[in-house]
Protein backbone atom coordinates (compact mmCIF):
# COMPACT_ATOMS: atom_id res chain seq x y z
CA UNK A 1 0.00 0.00 0.00
CA UNK A 2 1.28 3.44 -0.97
CA UNK A 3 2.06 6.12 1.60
CA UNK A 4 1.21 9.03 -0.73
CA UNK A 5 -2.15 9.92 -2.28
CA UNK A 6 -3.79 12.83 -4.01
CA UNK A 7 -6.48 12.96 -1.33
CA UNK A 8 -7.02 11.14 1.95
CA UNK A 9 -10.56 10.84 3.31
CA UNK A 10 -11.17 10.09 6.99
CA UNK A 11 -14.38 8.09 7.38
CA UNK A 12 -16.38 5.74 5.15
CA UNK A 13 -19.95 6.90 5.79
CA UNK A 14 -22.14 8.66 3.24
CA UNK A 15 -20.01 11.84 3.25
CA UNK A 16 -16.72 9.97 2.95
CA UNK A 17 -17.84 7.50 0.30
CA UNK A 18 -19.50 10.21 -1.82
CA UNK A 19 -16.29 12.26 -1.67
CA UNK A 20 -14.23 9.15 -2.44
CA UNK A 21 -16.26 8.07 -5.48
CA UNK A 22 -16.38 11.63 -6.82
CA UNK A 23 -12.61 12.14 -6.40
CA UNK A 24 -11.78 8.74 -7.89
CA UNK A 25 -14.11 9.41 -10.84
CA UNK A 26 -12.09 12.56 -11.51
CA UNK A 27 -8.91 10.50 -11.76
CA UNK A 28 -7.42 11.20 -8.35
CA UNK A 29 -5.52 8.64 -6.32
CA UNK A 30 -7.78 8.27 -3.27
CA UNK A 31 -7.42 6.61 0.12
CA UNK A 32 -10.29 6.17 2.60
CA UNK A 33 -9.17 5.63 6.19
CA UNK A 34 -11.79 3.98 8.41
CA UNK A 35 -11.22 3.60 12.15
CA UNK A 36 -13.80 0.85 12.60
CA UNK A 37 -13.46 -2.72 11.40
CA UNK A 38 -16.47 -2.20 9.13
CA UNK A 39 -17.13 0.15 6.21
CA UNK A 40 -20.08 2.52 6.18
CA UNK A 41 -20.04 4.43 9.45
CA UNK A 42 -23.26 5.62 11.00
CA UNK A 43 -24.82 5.97 7.54
CA UNK A 44 -24.84 2.22 6.94
CA UNK A 45 -26.91 1.66 10.09
CA UNK A 46 -29.31 4.54 9.40
CA UNK A 47 -32.46 4.77 7.33
CA UNK A 48 -30.27 5.89 4.44
CA UNK A 49 -32.60 8.75 3.50
CA UNK A 50 -31.12 11.78 1.73
CA UNK A 51 -32.90 15.17 1.97
CA UNK A 52 -32.24 17.02 -1.29
CA UNK A 53 -34.63 19.83 -2.27
CA UNK A 54 -35.21 20.40 -5.99
CA UNK A 55 -33.43 17.11 -6.68
CA UNK A 56 -34.52 16.80 -10.30
CA UNK A 57 -36.27 13.44 -9.94
CA UNK A 58 -39.50 14.46 -11.60
CA UNK A 59 -40.95 16.98 -9.13
CA UNK A 60 -41.73 20.69 -9.41
CA UNK A 61 -39.82 21.77 -6.30
CA UNK A 62 -37.74 24.94 -6.57
CA UNK A 63 -34.78 26.59 -4.91
CA UNK A 64 -36.98 29.50 -3.78
CA UNK A 65 -39.44 27.13 -2.07
CA UNK A 66 -36.59 25.36 -0.30
CA UNK A 67 -35.05 28.62 0.94
CA UNK A 68 -38.43 29.82 2.22
CA UNK A 69 -38.91 26.54 4.06
CA UNK A 70 -35.44 26.41 5.62
CA UNK A 71 -35.71 30.03 6.77
CA UNK A 72 -39.12 29.30 8.28
CA UNK A 73 -37.99 26.28 10.31
CA UNK A 74 -34.65 27.65 11.51
CA UNK A 75 -34.84 28.04 15.28
CA UNK A 76 -31.44 29.65 15.69
CA UNK A 77 -28.42 30.69 13.64
CA UNK A 78 -27.87 29.01 10.27
CA UNK A 79 -25.20 29.34 7.58
CA UNK A 80 -26.78 31.03 4.52
CA UNK A 81 -23.61 30.60 2.44
CA UNK A 82 -23.56 26.85 3.05
CA UNK A 83 -27.32 26.54 2.53
CA UNK A 84 -26.90 28.22 -0.87
CA UNK A 85 -24.09 25.81 -1.79
CA UNK A 86 -26.16 22.84 -0.60
CA UNK A 87 -29.18 23.87 -2.68
CA UNK A 88 -27.07 24.62 -5.74
CA UNK A 89 -25.08 21.40 -5.64
CA UNK A 90 -27.63 18.89 -4.34
CA UNK A 91 -29.31 18.29 -7.72
CA UNK A 92 -25.89 17.92 -9.36
CA UNK A 93 -24.82 15.36 -6.78
CA UNK A 94 -28.01 13.36 -7.45
CA UNK A 95 -27.33 13.57 -11.20
CA UNK A 96 -23.82 12.24 -10.60
CA UNK A 97 -25.17 9.26 -8.65
CA UNK A 98 -27.47 8.46 -11.56
CA UNK A 99 -24.56 8.76 -13.99
CA UNK A 100 -22.57 6.13 -12.10
CA UNK A 101 -25.52 3.73 -12.12
CA UNK A 102 -27.20 4.32 -8.76
CA UNK A 103 -30.98 4.61 -8.52
CA UNK A 104 -32.12 7.50 -6.32
CA UNK A 105 -35.90 7.53 -5.79
CA UNK A 106 -38.00 10.37 -4.38
CA UNK A 107 -40.37 9.35 -1.59
CA UNK A 108 -43.73 10.99 -0.72
CA UNK A 109 -42.73 11.85 2.85
CA UNK A 110 -43.70 15.19 4.37
CA UNK A 111 -40.99 17.54 5.56
CA UNK A 112 -40.67 17.58 9.34
CA UNK A 113 -42.40 20.97 9.61
CA UNK A 114 -45.27 20.46 7.15
CA UNK A 115 -47.08 23.53 8.44
CA UNK A 116 -44.20 25.85 7.44
CA UNK A 117 -44.14 27.93 4.24
CA UNK A 118 -42.43 26.07 1.40
CA UNK A 119 -42.85 22.62 2.97
CA UNK A 120 -43.28 19.69 0.59
CA UNK A 121 -43.63 15.93 0.64
CA UNK A 122 -41.12 14.85 -2.02
CA UNK A 123 -37.65 15.99 -0.93
CA UNK A 124 -36.49 12.76 0.71
CA UNK A 125 -34.56 10.40 -1.55
CA UNK A 126 -33.89 6.71 -0.91
CA UNK A 127 -32.16 3.86 -2.74
CA UNK A 128 -33.53 0.40 -3.59
CA UNK A 129 -32.41 -2.81 -1.94
CA UNK A 130 -28.88 -3.74 -3.00
CA UNK A 131 -27.40 -7.19 -3.52
CA UNK A 132 -24.41 -7.20 -1.17
CA UNK A 133 -22.86 -10.17 -2.93
CA UNK A 134 -21.92 -7.75 -5.73
CA UNK A 135 -19.18 -6.53 -3.40
CA UNK A 136 -17.31 -9.84 -3.46
CA UNK A 137 -14.77 -9.97 -0.64
CA UNK A 138 -16.00 -6.61 0.68
CA UNK A 139 -19.52 -8.01 1.33
CA UNK A 140 -18.92 -9.00 4.97
CA UNK A 141 -16.88 -5.84 5.62
CA UNK A 142 -19.73 -3.38 5.06
CA UNK A 143 -21.35 -2.48 8.37
CA UNK A 144 -24.56 -4.39 8.99
CA UNK A 145 -27.80 -2.70 9.96
CA UNK A 146 -28.89 -2.78 13.56
CA UNK A 147 -31.29 -5.57 14.44
CA UNK A 148 -33.98 -2.96 15.09
CA UNK A 149 -34.23 -2.53 11.31
CA UNK A 150 -34.63 -6.25 10.69
CA UNK A 151 -37.50 -8.66 11.04
CA UNK A 152 -36.83 -11.03 13.95
CA UNK A 153 -33.29 -9.65 14.20
CA UNK A 154 -32.33 -11.34 10.93
CA UNK A 155 -34.34 -10.57 7.80
CA UNK A 156 -33.76 -7.46 5.69
CA UNK A 157 -36.72 -5.10 5.30
CA UNK A 158 -37.17 -2.07 3.10
CA UNK A 159 -39.40 0.85 4.12
CA UNK A 160 -42.56 -0.53 2.56
CA UNK A 161 -42.11 -4.01 4.03
CA UNK A 162 -41.28 -2.61 7.46
CA UNK A 163 -44.32 -0.33 7.48
CA UNK A 164 -46.69 -3.09 6.32
CA UNK A 165 -45.48 -5.51 8.99
CA UNK A 166 -45.08 -3.05 11.88
CA UNK A 167 -48.57 -1.58 11.40
CA UNK A 168 -50.17 -4.95 10.58
CA UNK A 169 -51.63 -3.59 7.37
CA UNK A 170 -53.55 -5.80 4.96
CA UNK A 171 -51.46 -8.75 3.82
CA UNK A 172 -48.83 -8.29 6.52
CA UNK A 173 -48.55 -12.04 7.21
CA UNK A 174 -47.95 -12.71 3.52
CA UNK A 175 -45.25 -10.05 3.65
CA UNK A 176 -43.59 -11.83 6.58
CA UNK A 177 -43.68 -15.13 4.69
CA UNK A 178 -42.20 -13.51 1.58
CA UNK A 179 -39.33 -11.88 3.48
CA UNK A 180 -38.46 -15.07 5.36
CA UNK A 181 -38.65 -17.36 2.31
CA UNK A 182 -36.49 -14.94 0.32
CA UNK A 183 -33.81 -15.31 2.96
CA UNK A 184 -33.90 -19.08 3.41
CA UNK A 185 -34.06 -19.87 -0.29
CA UNK A 186 -30.82 -17.96 -0.81
CA UNK A 187 -28.74 -21.11 -0.30
CA UNK A 188 -25.51 -19.64 -1.66
CA UNK A 189 -25.42 -16.88 0.93
CA UNK A 190 -26.51 -19.22 3.73
CA UNK A 191 -23.33 -21.22 3.09
CA UNK A 192 -21.30 -18.05 3.75
CA UNK A 193 -23.01 -16.95 6.93
CA UNK A 194 -26.09 -15.68 8.74
CA UNK A 195 -26.19 -12.24 7.11
CA UNK A 196 -28.92 -11.46 4.59
CA UNK A 197 -27.30 -10.70 1.24
CA UNK A 198 -29.79 -7.88 0.59
CA UNK A 199 -28.83 -4.45 1.90
CA UNK A 200 -31.61 -1.97 2.58
CA UNK A 201 -31.98 1.54 4.01
CA UNK A 202 -28.52 2.97 4.85
CA UNK A 203 -26.67 -0.11 3.71
CA UNK A 204 -28.40 0.19 0.31
CA UNK A 205 -26.79 3.62 -0.02
CA UNK A 206 -23.32 2.59 1.15
CA UNK A 207 -23.13 -0.72 -0.75
CA UNK A 208 -23.24 0.68 -4.30
CA UNK A 209 -20.92 3.55 -3.37
CA UNK A 210 -18.35 1.05 -2.11
CA UNK A 211 -18.79 -1.07 -5.25
CA UNK A 212 -18.17 1.89 -7.55
CA UNK A 213 -15.25 3.17 -5.49
CA UNK A 214 -13.55 -0.23 -5.67
CA UNK A 215 -14.16 -0.41 -9.43
CA UNK A 216 -12.41 2.97 -9.80
CA UNK A 217 -9.33 1.62 -8.01
CA UNK A 218 -9.85 3.41 -4.71
CA UNK A 219 -8.15 2.05 -1.58
CA UNK A 220 -9.58 1.59 1.91
CA UNK A 221 -7.62 1.11 5.14
CA UNK A 222 -9.95 -0.54 7.66
CA UNK A 223 -9.20 -0.41 11.37
CA UNK A 224 -6.91 2.62 11.14
CA UNK A 225 -7.93 5.75 13.03
CA UNK A 226 -6.69 9.27 12.31
CA UNK A 227 -4.82 10.59 15.34
CA UNK A 228 -3.19 13.74 13.99
CA UNK A 229 -3.39 16.08 11.03
CA UNK A 230 0.09 16.65 9.60
CA UNK A 231 0.84 20.32 8.91
CA UNK A 232 3.76 21.70 6.91
CA UNK A 233 4.22 25.41 6.24
CA UNK A 234 0.66 26.09 7.37
CA UNK A 235 -0.90 23.48 5.09
CA UNK A 236 -2.41 20.10 5.97
CA UNK A 237 -0.32 17.60 4.03
CA UNK A 238 -1.36 14.29 5.53
CA UNK A 239 -2.47 12.31 8.54
CA UNK A 240 -1.01 10.19 11.31
CA UNK A 241 -3.01 6.98 11.65
CA UNK A 242 -2.92 4.25 14.28
CA UNK A 243 -3.94 0.63 14.48
CA UNK A 244 -3.30 -1.62 17.48
CA UNK A 245 -0.70 0.85 18.77
CA UNK A 246 1.20 1.02 15.48
CA UNK A 247 1.45 4.41 13.79
CA UNK A 248 1.83 5.39 10.16
CA UNK A 249 2.21 8.73 8.42
CA UNK A 250 0.31 9.10 5.15
CA UNK A 251 0.80 11.99 2.73
CA UNK A 252 -1.95 13.81 0.82
CA UNK A 253 -0.69 15.86 -2.13
CA UNK A 254 -3.83 17.94 -2.54
CA UNK A 255 -6.03 17.61 0.50
CA UNK A 256 -7.47 15.77 3.50
CA UNK A 257 -11.26 15.50 3.74
CA UNK A 258 -12.56 14.85 7.26
CA UNK A 259 -15.79 12.79 7.19
CA UNK A 260 -15.25 10.88 10.42
CA UNK A 261 -18.55 11.62 12.14
CA UNK A 262 -19.28 13.56 15.28
CA UNK A 263 -18.43 13.17 18.97
CA UNK A 264 -21.55 11.60 20.49
CA UNK A 265 -19.55 8.73 22.03
CA UNK A 266 -17.13 11.06 23.81
CA UNK A 267 -18.61 11.91 27.21
CA UNK A 268 -15.96 14.54 27.88
CA UNK A 269 -16.84 16.43 24.70
CA UNK A 270 -20.58 16.05 25.38
CA UNK A 271 -20.06 17.55 28.83
CA UNK A 272 -17.98 20.35 27.32
CA UNK A 273 -20.28 21.29 24.45
CA UNK A 274 -23.87 20.05 24.85
CA UNK A 275 -26.54 22.15 26.54
CA UNK A 276 -27.77 18.94 28.19
CA UNK A 277 -24.89 16.44 27.98
CA UNK A 278 -26.93 13.27 28.30
CA UNK A 279 -25.13 9.97 28.31
CA UNK A 280 -23.18 8.31 25.53
CA UNK A 281 -25.04 5.03 26.08
CA UNK A 282 -28.32 6.57 24.90
CA UNK A 283 -26.91 7.36 21.46
CA UNK A 284 -28.32 5.22 18.66
CA UNK A 285 -25.17 5.34 16.51
CA UNK A 286 -22.66 2.44 16.43
CA UNK A 287 -21.26 1.94 19.90
CA UNK A 288 -17.98 3.75 20.64
CA UNK A 289 -17.79 4.74 16.96
CA UNK A 290 -17.83 8.52 16.76
CA UNK A 291 -15.58 9.84 19.50
CA UNK A 292 -14.50 13.10 17.87
CA UNK A 293 -10.81 12.26 17.48
CA UNK A 294 -10.52 14.14 14.19
CA UNK A 295 -12.51 17.06 15.63
CA UNK A 296 -9.90 17.28 18.38
CA UNK A 297 -7.11 16.93 15.81
CA UNK A 298 -8.61 19.83 13.88
CA UNK A 299 -8.94 21.99 16.98
CA UNK A 300 -5.32 21.18 17.82
CA UNK A 301 -4.18 22.93 14.61
CA UNK A 302 -6.42 25.96 15.13
CA UNK A 303 -9.69 24.94 13.45
CA UNK A 304 -12.85 26.69 14.62
CA UNK A 305 -16.06 24.86 15.58
CA UNK A 306 -19.75 25.69 15.32
CA UNK A 307 -23.16 24.37 16.44
CA UNK A 308 -21.54 21.92 18.88
CA UNK A 309 -24.15 22.54 21.58
CA UNK A 310 -26.71 20.10 20.23
CA UNK A 311 -27.32 16.78 18.51
CA UNK A 312 -29.62 15.22 15.96
CA UNK A 313 -32.07 14.09 18.62
CA UNK A 314 -34.12 10.92 18.60
CA UNK A 315 -36.05 9.26 21.46
CA UNK A 316 -34.46 5.92 22.37
CA UNK A 317 -35.22 2.96 24.63
CA UNK A 318 -32.85 0.41 26.14
CA UNK A 319 -33.42 -3.35 26.22
CA UNK A 320 -31.11 -6.26 26.99
CA UNK A 321 -29.83 -8.34 24.12
CA UNK A 322 -31.97 -11.45 23.92
CA UNK A 323 -28.87 -13.61 23.41
CA UNK A 324 -26.88 -12.03 26.28
CA UNK A 325 -28.92 -10.18 28.88
CA UNK A 326 -25.85 -8.60 30.51
CA UNK A 327 -25.56 -6.32 27.47
CA UNK A 328 -28.07 -3.69 26.41
CA UNK A 329 -29.10 -2.54 22.96
CA UNK A 330 -30.45 0.90 22.12
CA UNK A 331 -33.68 1.02 20.12
CA UNK A 332 -34.90 4.10 18.32
CA UNK A 333 -38.49 5.01 19.12
CA UNK A 334 -38.85 7.30 16.11
CA UNK A 335 -42.54 6.67 15.47
CA UNK A 336 -43.47 4.57 18.51
CA UNK A 337 -43.89 7.57 20.82
CA UNK A 338 -46.55 9.09 18.56
CA UNK A 339 -48.72 6.07 17.76
CA UNK A 340 -52.39 6.19 18.82
CA UNK A 341 -53.54 4.62 22.13
CA UNK A 342 -50.56 6.18 23.93
CA UNK A 343 -49.34 9.35 25.59
CA UNK A 344 -45.96 10.67 26.77
CA UNK A 345 -45.51 12.43 30.09
CA UNK A 346 -42.57 13.79 32.02
CA UNK A 347 -41.81 12.70 35.57
CA UNK A 348 -44.23 15.34 36.88
CA UNK A 349 -46.92 13.43 34.93
CA UNK A 350 -47.38 16.31 32.48
CA UNK A 351 -47.56 16.15 28.71
CA UNK A 352 -44.91 18.34 27.09
CA UNK A 353 -45.06 17.72 23.33
CA UNK A 354 -47.09 16.67 20.32
CA UNK A 355 -45.91 13.07 20.53
CA UNK A 356 -46.38 12.45 16.80
CA UNK A 357 -44.00 15.21 15.70
CA UNK A 358 -40.63 14.56 14.06
CA UNK A 359 -38.10 12.81 16.27
CA UNK A 360 -35.69 15.76 16.46
CA UNK A 361 -38.57 18.04 17.44
CA UNK A 362 -39.51 15.48 20.09
CA UNK A 363 -35.93 15.47 21.38
CA UNK A 364 -35.77 19.25 21.47
CA UNK A 365 -39.05 19.26 23.42
CA UNK A 366 -37.53 16.82 25.91
CA UNK A 367 -34.51 19.08 26.29
CA UNK A 368 -36.58 22.25 26.70
CA UNK A 369 -38.82 20.56 29.26
CA UNK A 370 -35.80 19.30 31.17
CA UNK A 371 -34.35 22.82 31.30
CA UNK A 372 -37.73 24.16 32.44
CA UNK A 373 -38.81 21.50 34.93
CA UNK A 374 -35.87 19.18 35.61
CA UNK A 375 -38.36 16.30 35.21
CA UNK A 376 -37.54 14.96 31.76
CA UNK A 377 -34.74 12.93 30.13
CA UNK A 378 -36.09 10.33 30.68
CA UNK A 379 -39.82 10.73 30.17
CA UNK A 380 -42.43 7.95 29.98
CA UNK A 381 -44.41 6.37 27.16
CA UNK A 382 -47.75 5.17 28.53
CA UNK A 383 -49.85 2.81 26.38
CA UNK A 384 -52.62 0.25 26.62
CA UNK A 385 -53.26 -3.27 25.34
CA UNK A 386 -54.60 -2.00 22.00
CA UNK A 387 -51.33 -0.20 21.31
CA UNK A 388 -49.42 -3.27 22.49
CA UNK A 389 -51.37 -5.41 20.01
CA UNK A 390 -50.83 -3.09 17.05
CA UNK A 391 -47.46 -1.37 17.40
CA UNK A 392 -43.83 -1.65 18.42
CA UNK A 393 -42.39 0.06 21.50
CA UNK A 394 -38.66 0.27 21.00
CA UNK A 395 -37.54 -3.33 20.71
CA UNK A 396 -40.87 -4.71 21.98
CA UNK A 397 -42.68 -6.17 18.98
CA UNK A 398 -46.51 -6.29 18.70
CA UNK A 399 -48.20 -9.14 20.54
CA UNK A 400 -48.71 -11.20 17.37
CA UNK A 401 -44.91 -11.49 17.12
CA UNK A 402 -43.91 -11.00 20.77
CA UNK A 403 -46.73 -11.74 23.25
CA UNK A 404 -46.19 -10.84 26.89
CA UNK A 405 -45.34 -14.47 27.59
CA UNK A 406 -42.31 -14.16 25.29
CA UNK A 407 -40.91 -11.08 27.02
CA UNK A 408 -38.05 -12.25 29.29
CA UNK A 409 -39.02 -12.23 32.93
CA UNK A 410 -36.10 -9.98 33.89
CA UNK A 411 -37.41 -7.22 31.60
CA UNK A 412 -40.63 -6.75 33.56
CA UNK A 413 -40.67 -3.79 35.95
CA UNK A 414 -37.13 -2.91 34.84
CA UNK A 415 -37.42 -2.05 31.15
CA UNK A 416 -41.14 -2.44 30.55
CA UNK A 417 -43.82 -2.02 33.21
CA UNK A 418 -47.30 -3.57 33.24
CA UNK A 419 -50.31 -3.15 35.50
CA UNK A 420 -54.03 -3.87 35.48
CA UNK A 421 -54.92 -0.22 36.11
CA UNK A 422 -53.45 3.21 35.46
CA UNK A 423 -53.19 3.89 39.19
CA UNK A 424 -51.22 0.71 39.75
CA UNK A 425 -48.97 1.55 36.79
CA UNK A 426 -48.38 5.07 38.14
CA UNK A 427 -47.32 3.63 41.48
CA UNK A 428 -44.80 1.33 39.81
CA UNK A 429 -43.07 4.16 37.95
CA UNK A 430 -43.52 6.85 40.61
CA UNK A 431 -45.93 9.10 38.76
CA UNK A 432 -48.88 10.93 40.31
CA UNK A 433 -51.82 8.48 39.88
CA UNK A 434 -54.50 11.19 39.93
CA UNK A 435 -52.67 13.25 37.30
CA UNK A 436 -52.06 10.20 35.10
CA UNK A 437 -55.76 9.32 35.16
CA UNK A 438 -56.58 12.93 34.29
CA UNK A 439 -54.08 13.06 31.42
CA UNK A 440 -55.42 9.79 29.96
CA UNK A 441 -59.04 10.98 30.34
CA UNK A 442 -58.16 14.13 28.39
CA UNK A 443 -56.44 12.08 25.68
CA UNK A 444 -59.55 9.94 25.39
CA UNK A 445 -61.67 13.05 24.97
CA UNK A 446 -59.29 14.20 22.22
CA UNK A 447 -59.58 10.79 20.53
CA UNK A 448 -63.35 11.11 20.43
CA UNK A 449 -63.36 14.66 19.06
CA UNK A 450 -60.28 14.29 16.86
CA UNK A 451 -58.77 17.50 18.23
CA UNK A 452 -55.80 17.90 20.58
CA UNK A 453 -56.12 21.51 21.84
CA UNK A 454 -52.95 21.21 23.93
CA UNK A 455 -50.37 20.27 21.29
CA UNK A 456 -52.26 19.68 18.03
CA UNK A 457 -51.35 16.00 17.68
CA UNK A 458 -52.48 14.66 14.33
CA UNK A 459 -53.08 18.14 12.97
CA UNK A 460 -50.65 17.96 10.04
CA UNK A 461 -49.62 15.58 7.26
CA UNK A 462 -46.41 14.44 8.95
CA UNK A 463 -48.25 13.33 12.08
CA UNK A 464 -50.97 11.55 10.12
CA UNK A 465 -48.43 9.74 7.94
CA UNK A 466 -47.56 7.51 10.88
CA UNK A 467 -50.95 7.17 12.54
CA UNK A 468 -53.50 4.40 12.12
CA UNK A 469 -55.58 5.16 9.00
CA UNK A 470 -58.42 3.02 10.36
CA UNK A 471 -58.93 5.40 13.27
CA UNK A 472 -61.36 8.28 12.94
CA UNK A 473 -61.69 11.16 13.27
CA UNK A 474 -57.92 11.50 13.94
CA UNK A 475 -55.52 8.65 12.99
CA UNK A 476 -53.01 9.77 15.64
CA UNK A 477 -55.44 9.65 18.56
CA UNK A 478 -56.89 6.43 19.91
CA UNK A 479 -58.60 5.58 23.17
CA UNK A 480 -56.28 4.53 25.99
CA UNK A 481 -58.52 2.24 27.98
CA UNK A 482 -57.92 -1.45 27.40
CA UNK A 483 -56.06 -3.20 30.22
CA UNK A 484 -53.35 -4.11 30.88
CA UNK A 485 -51.54 -0.80 30.76
CA UNK A 486 -47.84 -0.43 30.01
CA UNK A 487 -45.04 2.08 30.45
CA UNK A 488 -41.51 2.36 29.09
CA UNK A 489 -38.87 5.03 29.82
CA UNK A 490 -37.80 7.17 26.87
CA UNK A 491 -34.29 8.62 26.79
CA UNK A 492 -32.91 11.66 24.98
CA UNK A 493 -30.94 9.77 22.36
CA UNK A 494 -29.27 11.00 19.21
CA UNK A 495 -28.35 10.18 15.63
CA UNK A 496 -25.06 12.02 16.03
CA UNK A 497 -23.96 15.59 16.66
CA UNK A 498 -25.06 18.66 14.69
CA UNK A 499 -21.86 20.60 15.24
CA UNK A 500 -18.20 20.14 14.40
CA UNK A 501 -15.46 21.82 12.43
CA UNK A 502 -16.53 25.15 11.00
CA UNK A 503 -16.46 25.13 7.19
CA UNK A 504 -17.20 27.55 4.38
CA UNK A 505 -19.43 26.99 1.36
CA UNK A 506 -16.59 25.14 -0.39
CA UNK A 507 -16.28 22.66 2.51
CA UNK A 508 -12.94 24.21 3.53
CA UNK A 509 -12.27 24.08 7.27
CA UNK A 510 -11.90 27.55 8.79
CA UNK A 511 -9.64 28.78 11.57
CA UNK A 512 -10.61 31.08 14.43
CA UNK A 513 -10.48 34.09 12.10
CA UNK A 514 -12.71 32.44 9.46
CA UNK A 515 -9.74 31.84 7.15
CA UNK A 516 -9.55 28.52 5.26
CA UNK A 517 -6.91 26.13 6.53
CA UNK A 518 -5.10 25.08 3.33
CA UNK A 519 -5.51 21.43 2.45
CA UNK A 520 -8.25 20.66 4.98
CA UNK A 521 -11.93 19.98 4.17
CA UNK A 522 -14.81 18.47 6.13
CA UNK A 523 -18.30 17.09 5.52
CA UNK A 524 -21.02 15.27 7.41
CA UNK A 525 -21.25 15.31 11.20
CA UNK A 526 -17.54 16.10 11.41
CA UNK A 527 -18.58 19.62 10.36
CA UNK A 528 -21.26 22.03 11.51
CA UNK A 529 -24.69 21.54 9.97
CA UNK A 530 -25.64 24.29 7.49
CA UNK A 531 -29.08 24.24 9.15
CA UNK A 532 -27.78 24.97 12.65
CA UNK A 533 -30.16 23.34 15.12
CA UNK A 534 -32.93 22.76 12.55
CA UNK A 535 -33.73 19.29 11.17
CA UNK A 536 -35.76 20.06 8.06
CA UNK A 537 -36.76 16.62 6.83
CA UNK A 538 -36.01 12.92 6.57
CA UNK A 539 -32.40 12.70 5.43
CA UNK A 540 -31.48 16.14 6.79
CA UNK A 541 -28.21 14.68 8.07
CA UNK A 542 -27.18 12.54 5.11
CA UNK A 543 -28.23 15.03 2.40
CA UNK A 544 -25.76 17.78 3.37
CA UNK A 545 -23.14 15.16 4.26
CA UNK A 546 -23.13 13.79 0.73
CA UNK A 547 -23.38 17.21 -0.93
CA UNK A 548 -20.45 18.71 0.97
CA UNK A 549 -18.42 15.53 0.46
CA UNK A 550 -19.10 16.00 -3.26
CA UNK A 551 -18.10 19.68 -3.08
CA UNK A 552 -14.90 18.87 -1.18
CA UNK A 553 -13.89 16.29 -3.79
CA UNK A 554 -14.45 18.84 -6.57
CA UNK A 555 -12.36 21.41 -4.72
CA UNK A 556 -9.48 18.95 -4.31
CA UNK A 557 -9.78 17.87 -7.94
CA UNK A 558 -9.70 21.49 -9.08
CA UNK A 559 -6.53 22.09 -7.08
CA UNK A 560 -5.02 18.92 -8.51
CA UNK A 561 -5.49 20.39 -11.98
CA UNK A 562 -8.34 18.27 -13.28
CA UNK A 563 -9.66 21.29 -15.13
CA UNK A 564 -13.24 20.55 -14.08
CA UNK A 565 -15.29 23.27 -12.46
CA UNK A 566 -16.31 23.08 -8.82
CA UNK A 567 -19.98 22.37 -9.38
CA UNK A 568 -19.91 20.33 -12.59
CA UNK A 569 -21.57 16.92 -12.39
CA UNK A 570 -19.71 15.45 -15.36
CA UNK A 571 -18.00 12.36 -13.97
CA UNK A 572 -15.34 12.31 -16.66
Amino acid sequence: MSQTYDVIIAGSGSAGMTAAVRAAAKGLKVLVVEKAHKIGGTSATSGGVTWIPNHGLGTDDSRDQAIAYINAVANGPVRPDRIDAFLETGPQMIAFLKEIGMEPMAMPWPDYFPEAPGARADRSVVFPKYDGRRLGALFPLVREQFTRFKLMNRYTLDFLEANTISTRSGGWMREVAKVMSRYWLDLGTRRIGRRDRLFSLGAALIGPLVERYAALGGEIMIGWGVKELVVKDGRVVGVEVERYGNRRRLTARHGVIVCAGGFEWNQELRNRFFTIPGDTRFSSTPEEGNRGEVLEAGMAIGAATEFTETGWWVPTMSLPLTQASNFEEIHQAVFDVGRPHSVCVNRNTDRFVNEACGYDRFGNAMMEDQLRTGANTPCWLIFDATFRYKFTAGGIMPTAIMPDSKIPIDWWDQYIFRASSLRELAAKIELDPDKLETVVARMNDYARTGEDPEFGRGGNSYDRNFGDPKLTPNPCLGLIGKAPFYAMPVNLGDLGTKGGLKCDAQARVLDGHDRPIPGLYAAGNASGSPFGNAYPGAGGTIGPAMVFGFIAADMVAAEAGSGLGRFTHNSG
